[in-house]
């Protein structure tokens, strides 16, 4: 009994500890004039409730713990900021506490010297006469020596030296810097390998070798190891240096889970519940192959599909090409018709730190027939071409990839080109061509992130007849965001579409993003698509729509809310969710 009163009291003593030590005092500060409030709170670790928690009162509080620290760190944090003199008060009473600064007289910058054979004047952030601020000198040291390391320039003699005058309240700023010469990455060196040949791992990493030493290189060393799905850790060094050549050092360690399961359970506005798996085969039969199983049903509709991946299949002319194969069953319930489609597709790639290619041949055998679900709509959503289509068809898809990051790039550009040739035969298979082409421009200035995306396709048939499926239809995240997905069809008017497919096609987005609060960002939109009925037309009718959206960023990229108008009939909206940006 007296083990357990023991135990009693130490847990009691505990839990009033802890009460103690989460104590929280309110804390208010005045005589501040030039730094403002909410950054002093921040830099002492106040605290106020979160906005939608509007049942608390909106006073900072501030944890009893930190108490003691607070003269240091409001001593320390105006120094940062250029105030030498400041004095601070500090006053508690009744679990409130009062602040009272006397900033006193900044330092400012008398002046700048720089000495440097490369243009750093924009990475300078200091005017003379202007308030000198500690954290802006150390982050201007930090821009330039990634604006080295960017530019290949690893051999730089970088000095910054900032010479404070307490009595005159100046400072004086030098900077000087040697930026020696280009840097090149060399061969790469791999260890830990068990069952993958290491001129796999060379294949995926030798575009690198003789290009200039940045770190976007080393990213893309990284995302093409770990898309080998192969791999429990990646291990990349880079830290030696021969006479400007920079060996790069890959360390691995395959895995020891070989399956991947993945099961989803959701619900889509068109096919309802649905419930989807994958099953992987991480490093099937050695050498980084792979081989995936995916599924998915709703009552809409039921897709099973095999992928098989070989990394390196073959070397062409110093050209590393690996081998993809694809077969699968796809139904979905449309408004007014089924589709049941089958499908094989063999294919070669070839991919590098810009270019990706992919090339080769599919065989699709669909079929459409109308279905009883028409008779419960007023209006049927797409045309209904009843029958059995036998395609097959070579293919080319090829991608210039320059943005500075994949996920929320900032900077850059994007081409892609996509081409596929249906060959006919006495069988009844359709003869036809399917061309589309897509450029990106981005570009950031004034804090805001602009970009323009255009796109263009044509489909024209030689012979025979094509599902709707294969012909264009705008609406969604990456076209018309006024609609949803795939609800344009060959547009008649600037207020009104048909349910036909288009031959062709052609789409004009204007969207610009700007931060608002940490990491959600504001943005407004245009886009403009056209979608006319023959081949080749591009002068044909067009909806314009205008937007707004929210963006909250993740490591996966940006989650996003669009919700889009048409300009002519504002009763044509719709709200768009994405997870990944659209340029």
């Amino acid at each position: 009994m007296l083990k357990v009163i023991v135990w009693l009291l130490f847990f009691t003593v505990a839990i009033l500890s802890k009460e103690i030590d989460l104590q929280t005092y309110a804390i208010f500060f005045g005589g501040n004039h030039q730094i403002k409030t909410t950054a002093i709170e921040e830099a002492v670790g106040a605290e106020h409730p979160q906005r939608w928690e509007i049942w608390k009162t909106q006073t900072p509080k501030i944890k009893k713990v930190l108490l003691p620290t607070l003269h240091e760190v409001l001593t320390n944090f105006y120094r940062y900021q250029g105030f030498y003199d400041a004095n601070f008060t500090i006053k508690e009473n009744n679990q409130t506490v009062w602040i009272n600064i006397i900033e006193g007289k900044p330092i400012v910058v008398a002046s700048v010297s720089v000495e440097s054979d490369y243009d750093i004047s924009r990475l300078i952030p200091f005017e003379v006469g202007k308030r000198f601020q500690t954290d802006k000198f150390a982050q201007s040291k930090s821009a330039i020596i990634k604006k080295m390391t960017d530019g290949g320039y690893c051999s730089y003699d970088l000095e910054t030296k900032g010479y404070i005058d307490t009595d005159r309240h100046t400072v004086n700023l030098f900077y000087r810097l040697k930026k020696g010469g280009i840097c090149r990455f060399g061969k790469a060196n791999i260890q830990g390998l068990k069952t993958i040949d290491p001129k796999i791992i060379k294949s995926k990493v030798e575009s690198v070798e003789g290009e200039r030493y940045s770190a976007a290189h080393i990213d893309e060393i990284y995302k093409s190891l770990y898309l080998l799905d192969s791999f429990e850790s990646v291990i990349v060094g880079y830290d030696r240096k021969f006479y400007n050549v920079i060996p790069i050092d890959i360390t691995l360690k395959e895995t020891t889970a070989p399956y991947h399961i993945e099961v989803g359970v959701g619900y889509d506005s068109y096919l309802g519940n649905r419930v989807s798996s994958t099953l992987m085969r991480r490093n099937f039969l050695g050498n980084a192959q792979k081989l995936t199983l995916k599924g998915s049903w709703s009552t809409q509709e039921q897709l099973a599909q095999i992928d098989f991946y070989k990394p390196m299949l073959m070397r062409y002319r110093e050209v590393d090409i690996d081998f993809g194969s694809t077969v699968g069953y796809y139904n979905l319930q449309y408004i007014g018709f089924r589709e049941r489609k089958s499908y094989f597709t063999l294919y070669l790639s070839h991919f590098n730190t810009s270019w990706n290619l992919r090339t080769g041949v599919s065989a699709e055998h669909v079929f459409i027939e109308s279905s009883d679900v028409a008779q419960s709509f007023d209006t049927i959503q797409y045309a209904v071409n009843e029958g059995t289509f036998d395609l097959f068809y070579p293919y080319i898809d090829l991608k210039y990839d320059k943005r500075d990051d994949r996920l929320n790039p900032k900077y850059g550009y994007y081409f892609a080109a996509y081409f596929e040739h249906g060959l006919s035969n006495e069988d009844g298979s359709t003869g036809y061509t399917k061309t589309e082409i897509e450029s990106r421009a981005i570009d950031t200035f004034w804090n805001t992130t602009f970009a323009v995306v255009t796109k263009i396709g044509v489909a024209d048939i030689k012979m025979g007849g094509l599902p709707e499926s294969k012909y264009f239809f705008g609406g969604g995240s990456y076209s018309n965001r006024a609609y949803g997905y795939r609800e344009l069809g060959v547009i008649l008017s600037d207020k009104q579409n048909s349910i036909y497919g288009a031959a062709s096609m052609a789409n004009l987005s204007f969207e610009a993003n700007k931060q608002v609060w940490g990491d959600i960002y504001g943005a407004i939109f245009n886009d403009n698509t056209m979608l006319g009925k023959e081949v080749y037309d591009f002068s044909a009718n067009m909806i314009s729509s205008i937007g707004v959206g929210v963006r909250y960023m993740t490591p996966i990229g940006p989650f996003k809310l669009d919700v889009g108008w048409n300009i002519k009939k504002t009763s044509d909206y719709a709200i768009a969710f994405q997870i990944g940006q659209s340029f």
